[in-house]
């Protein structure tokens, strides 16, 4: 969020000339996309820990640039990750048994930097394949043909020197036994047994069940909806209606497929902690601004009742690492006080609303980088929360957030305020354009806790979608298929909103008439309404939608909520 607009600069469109041009120059090169061959019924694996599920066995790395990580994976617990320098391109190799004169299928899957797989010593034509950075898994395949006398081949990754990090999972070399004794494929597991409640709050019910022979991960369903992946046997499905009964079945995975669905059980969430409401279960957000840039002067009680979630902007930093206070702008608001200010939020809560104090912003520079600054960061939250009567917090850090210590922090917060603690995101479209980013990782991290992600979709310039597609900045598009990468990238559709500016003074660029964000909205819970993106499939349990600011909404006569506003609360 922005105290004054910016025009954000352009770094990433020019990685994408240049990729572009690097692309054609490879292409030229002989190493464009390869076709796929089919498998024969009698071929198998011969690759060795194709999964990485030991580790780096059987694979040697160049220049100790490999390692293993349990995020992302495609399958498993464990995929290779691999980071070029600026004189290594993180070659990763494994010598494979083959038979002479047989005809092989090559395939990885591949997501990150640019991602390159090949085999040599073939004994005829070595053959590669690649793909340009991507934002999700993407399968490489190409085919090679042995000589009369080879018995064995280099197979390879690699990536582009100076390059980020590549990632890669369920490598396979298929066709006749060569007689290594490589991966053989696995057989679809069987529906999860025992599936339970095993515990509910007001907006969560938490799942249990029992092992599946063979599995390497479980599919949880609301009511018939997939809304969660997880390795182990237990999940706790988070942004639910207090009250609400749900249910719930489970599937198991590996690499073979899915399973069938377990038997339907049926969770009620209890009431809301303290006699409150709860939140809707679609919801629209919006920032209110403590200080006077000159848009609308408000107090919380002139806030449009629209507004579900109100965050306060901004929390302000202290010389304690990681600790951050919050001073009312009494003389910049008209003579506010703290004492009306307080009365209003309660005020608010009565009504149903809930008040969140926001941290960061453009000009914001908390710094939560070790566990000292997470523990000032809990506790200083906490405090504010106990001051004003808060209901929890707003992570809007715009120049840069650790993973690893807000995550730390935030888990700390919820410990001191208990399971009424709203949690809500404001990430810039940079931030959530891969799960590797900081911002996406803090948010997985923390998903059990979790309200709402609202990207900012805006001052960003165009950006890729999940269909890898790049898309211009202010069309529904942009909209519906940067959301879809959230949404496919492991945060429950309860937890994602859309972000957007309230009037065209509201951000640098980026705004769209209230029309288009209804429409995205639309096409995202129906399938209606979308430009030329259309997702695979629908997510009728999308958190709603947020805005920059409730002041710059008040300046245009409050368009934006009289329009979004009811299409949110109206979803389905």
């Amino acid at each position: 969020m922005h105290r004054t607009s910016r025009v954000p600069g352009i770094p990433r469109r020019r990685r994408r000339t240049w990729a572009g041009a690097l692309a054609a120059v490879l292409a030229a090169s002989g190493l464009a996309l390869t076709g796929a061959g089919q498998a024969s019924a009698a071929d198998v694996n011969n690759a060795k820990n194709a999964g990485f599920e030991s580790g780096l066995t059987n694979w040697t790395c160049s220049a100790n640039s490999g390692t293993t990580v349990s995020s992302p994976v495609r399958t498993g617990s464990s995929a290779l990750k691999a980071t070029p320098a600026g004189q290594d391109n993180a070659r990763c190799v494994q010598t494979v048994a083959v038979k002479p004169n047989s005809t092989y299928t090559l395939s990885a899957w591949v997501r990150g930097g640019y991602a390159y797989l090949g085999a040599s010593g073939t004994g005829t034509t070595d053959v590669s394949t690649w793909t340009p950075d991507t934002t999700d898994w993407k399968q490489l395949t190409t085919t090679f043909t042995t000589g009369a006398s080879t018995t064995s081949v280099t197979l390879y990754t690699h990536g582009w020197y100076g390059q980020a990090a590549y990632y890669a999972d369920d490598v396979s070399v298929y066709g006749p036994d060569g007689g290594g004794g490589g991966d053989q494929p696995p057989t679809i597991p069987s529906a999860p047994a025992g599936v339970t409640v095993s515990g509910s709050t007001s907006s969560s019910v938490s799942l249990a069940w029992n092992t599946v022979s063979g599995a390497t991960g479980y599919n949880v369903y609301r009511s018939g909806t997939k809304v969660q992946a997880v390795t182990g046997t237990s999940a706790t499905v988070t942004g639910l209606a207090a009250s609400t009964s749900y249910t719930f079945q489970v599937t198991a995975t590996n690499a073979a497929g899915e399973s069938a669905k377990s038997a339907t059980v049926t969770g009620t969430t209890t009431t809301n902690p303290g006699g409150g409401s709860a939140l809707p279960k679609h919801a629209v957000t919006g920032y209110w601004q403590n200080f006077n840039n000159g848009a609308t002067v408000q107090r919380l009680a002139d806030v449009q009742s629209q507004y579900d979630i109100i965050a306060v902007a901004f929390a302000d930093a202290t010389t304690t690492p990681g600790a951050v206070t919050f001073n009312l702008d009494s003389a910049g608001l008209g003579g506010y006080t703290v004492d009306q200010f307080k009365a209003d939020i309660k005020a608010k809560q009565a009504a149903g609303k809930k008040v969140v104090v926001s941290v960061g912003g453009e000009r914001g520079t908390v710094s939560v980088n070790d566990a000292a600054s997470a523990t000032n960061f809990a506790n200083s939250v906490h405090s504010l929360m106990q001051t004003y009567g808060f209901d929890g917090v707003d992570i809007d850090l715009e120049n840069g957030l650790n993973a690893t210590y807000m995550t730390q922090a935030l888990r700390s917060l919820s410990t001191k305020a208990g399971p009424s603690l709203v949690l809500t995101m404001a990430p810039q479209t940079i931030d959530m354009q891969s799960t590797s980013n900081s911002y996406f990782q803090t948010a997985l991290n923390v998903k059990d806790i979790l309200t709402v992600v609202n990207m900012q979709y805006y001052n960003s310039g165009s950006m890729l979608g999940c269909d890898g597609k790049v898309y211009s900045q202010g069309s529904v598009d942009f909209l519906t298929a940067l959301a879809c990468i959230q949404l496919e990238g492991g945060l429950a559709p309860s937890q994602v909103g859309l972000g957007l500016p309230a009037s065209t003074r509201g951000a640098g660029s980026g705004y769209v008439d209230p029309s288009v964000v209804n429409n995205a909205l639309d096409c995202l819970t129906r399938g209606t309404n979308c430009g030329s993106f259309k997702p695979s499939r629908t997510y009728p349990d999308l958190r709603g939608a947020m805005t920059w600011s409730t002041n710059w909404d008040a300046t245009a006569g409050n368009a934006w909520s009289n329009a979004v506003g009811p299409k949110v609360h109206g979803l389905p």
